[in-house]
C-alpha cells in the first residue's frame, strides 16, 4: 500500500514539474514566485541536445 502512495505522489509531482514548465520557462516568461526555478529548468533544457528543422528534413 505504502508503495502505491509513494508512486502515486511522484507521478503527480512529475506532472506538476511538467505543467509549470510548459506554464513558464517554455514561453520565455519568468516565473512568478520562484524565479530561480525557471532559470534552472531554462538550463537544464538548453543543455540537451535537439534537432533544427533542417537535420529533421532530410
Amino acid at each position: 500500500m505504502l508503495a502505491i502512495i509513494l508512486m502515486m505522489t511522484l507521478g503527480v509531482l512529475v506532472a506538476c514539474v511538467v505543467a509549470v514548465y510548459v506554464a513558464y520557462p517554455h514561453r520565455g516568461e519568468e516565473m512568478p514566485v520562484v524565479p530561480q526555478l525557471g532559470d534552472a529548468m531554462r538550463k537544464g533544457v538548453d543543455s540537451l541536445p535537439t534537432l533544427e528543422d533542417s537535420e529533421s528534413r532530410v
